[in-house]
């Protein structure tokens, strides 16, 4: 992601009030946000050693 195309909207004053950014950058930055709201969502679902995982795949036919 290339970083130092923004551009800042100021008020009568000069102080930033808002910033304009690549529509891609945009993009990338909403689906960080959306995998992170992920993570929050399942923080307390029960977890699976890495072992445990790769047996239940093998076991369900997946590996």
């Amino acid at each position: 992601m290339e970083r130092g195309r923004e551009k800042y909207v100021v008020d009568e004053k000069g102080q930033r009030t808002a910033v304009i950014i690549p529509l891609k950058e945009y993009e990338e930055l909403l689906e960080d946000l959306h995998d992170l709201a992920v993570v929050a969502e399942r923080r307390d679902e029960p977890t699976l050693s890495f072992e445990e995982l790769n047996k239940k795949l093998q076991r369900d036919g997946l590996l």
